[in-house]
């Protein structure tokens, strides 16, 4: 399926001396070849920020793990198990979508020493875990509404931001091996109304050094955003938010803007100084972003995967893609994919179709589109594949399922026209990998069980971080696939 629009504009000149051409669209791949580094089960990865072939990788529980990583197919990701970079097991309240989030590494951290970490907490267990709660008045939610649900009551659990160091457990932040377990600030607490869609991933932005912060709508699964956070511009639920960590406000200036942490407001919010919306918001109209990443040679480009919402018939739910840009509205709970969707039960009102313009989904599928034969799906965004492994695969989008049948790359035709063609892709274990694959039902297809996400490193390789392990992205020649732009397999 083809879906999306122009990004930005692009320019190709005939001079009469010289020509400039957009570059070559990407080959169609015949398969995807991965080995399994790793039979741990990790939820997120990020590369270390020194550029080396250093990754740290993380476990839902709360630990964050510091590993290095092989040449392919030279061995195994070594790491030690029993001293973790950082454990905050103590603090991090561990649930079906509950747990440690995100890693973000300040743009100067190897100067500075200093990263973030998003995880979930429990106000009623855990000491300085208590926030504003984002059902309010200001938003039209009345928690005694919402009631206790799952044995929670509303705000119970927190969403987190805390700011780290490794200062002064070594030489240098590049030589650490451990962070200080002591935090360094709060930056962001804030109570969450239901128990699921909350998201919660962090990361700095490549140009403007700002740290973005995405949130769901905060549940829940039956009735789809009731309270339609994700519409209202004075919740932060259903958003992308965009704070200043470098500038810090005063304790008055906390409580008279209403802030949830130690963070300030970048100018050129397109929301700021706008007394009927909260000036974090970058973008809105999120359900349950997770995973977001930008293409490493076009900043302008931020592909977000989101789940959709369940439906009476599961095999319709749509997962999609978006490119995520400044003051963009994704549309929920107003369109769910490129449906309009219909709530049964709004008692925080609902927000007309002709009120908004939204995005759209560039990439998606429905449930009955996988293989899981569950009758769910999840997708799981990955990147635009920029390292040198797989000349096939150089220039697309990777992207999976959650229950580990289905992968799919996507290639922009034109090139920087926002316009994306995705082919379901076939996958399996290379014979060579340093740890044999197990694989489903003694068929090609490697036993992943779930992909909880796609990772990078610094060579720009990817990694399927499943429920059976690490797996990486190496040469298709190695699974058999034929790739013309790859030298072996002429």
């Amino acid at each position: 399926m083809s879906a999306g629009g122009p990004v930005t504009d692009q320019t190709v000149c005939l001079n009469g001396n010289s020509a400039s051409f957009p570059p070559i669209q990407p080959a169609s791949p015949e398969g995807i070849c991965i080995e399994k580094l790793d039979n741990v089960s990790f939820t997120s990865m990020a590369p270390h920020p020194d550029g080396s072939n250093r990754i740290f990788l993380l476990t839902q529980a709360g630990k964050i793990f510091l590993a290095d990583v092989p040449n392919q197919g030279s061995g195994t990701l070594k790491y030690n198990i029993s001293q973790p970079f950082l454990d905050l097991t103590d603090r991090v309240y561990v649930d079906y979508e509950f747990g440690l989030q995100g890693i973000a590494f300040h743009p100067n951290f190897t100067d500075n020493g200093r990263f973030f970490v998003s995880y979930n907490c429990d106000s009623k267990t855990t000491p300085n875990c208590l926030g504003q709660c984002s059902c309010n008045p200001e938003t039209g939610c009345d928690p005694s509404v919402i009631g206790i649900i799952d044995g929670a009551a509303p705000c119970q659990y927190q969403e987190v931001v805390a700011e780290y160091t490794v200062n002064g457990t070594s030489s240098s932040p590049v030589t650490a091996t451990v962070a200080n377990k002591n935090e360094v600030r709060r930056i962001f607490t804030m109570g969450l109304p239901y128990t699921t869609q909350h998201a919660g991933e962090i990361f700095f932005g490549p140009e403007d050094g700002y740290l973005y912060l995405m949130l769901g709508d905060g549940g829940n699964n039956t009735d789809g955003d009731p309270w339609n956070f994700a519409q209202k511009k004075k919740s932060l639920l259903g958003k992308s938010l965009r704070l200043d960590i470098n500038h810090f406000p005063t304790p008055s200036e906390i409580v008279s803007l209403g802030l949830f942490g130690n963070y300030t407001i970048p100018s050129d919010n397109p929301f700021n100084n706008n007394s009927d919306s909260r000036p974090e918001i970058w973008a809105l109209g999120f359900r349950n972003p997770w995973k977001c990443n930008y293409d490493s040679e076009r900043s302008s480009y931020l592909f977000c995967g989101e789940s959709g919402q369940d439906r009476a018939n599961t095999s319709t739910t749509f997962e999609k893609v978006s490119l995520v840009t400044k003051a963009g509205n994704y549309g929920w709970r107003v369109y769910d994919g490129f449906d309009l969707y219909h709530p049964n039960y709004t008692p925080g009102g609902s927000t007309p179709p002709s009120s908004i313009n939204p995005i759209f989904p560039i990439l998606g599928y429905y449930h009955y589109e996988t293989h899981s034969n569950t009758g769910f799906a999840a997708l799981v965004a990955g990147f635009v594949y920029r390292a040198k492994t797989d000349p096939c695969l150089f220039g697309r989008f990777i992207y999976a399922d959650l229950y580990g049948f289905d992968m799919w790359t996507a290639a922009e035709i034109p090139y920087m026209s926002g316009n994306f063609t995705t082919e379901s892709v076939n996958f399996t274990c290379s014979k060579q990998s340093p740890i044999p694959c197990d694989f489903v039902n003694s068929i090609t297809i490697p036993k992943l069980d779930f992909v909880f996400s796609i990772g990078q490193d610094n060579n720009e390789d990817l990694f399927y971080l499943a429920q059976t392990g690490v797996y990486r992205i190496v040469r298709s020649v190695h699974c058999g696939y034929k790739c013309d732009l790859d030298p072996d397999n002429h």
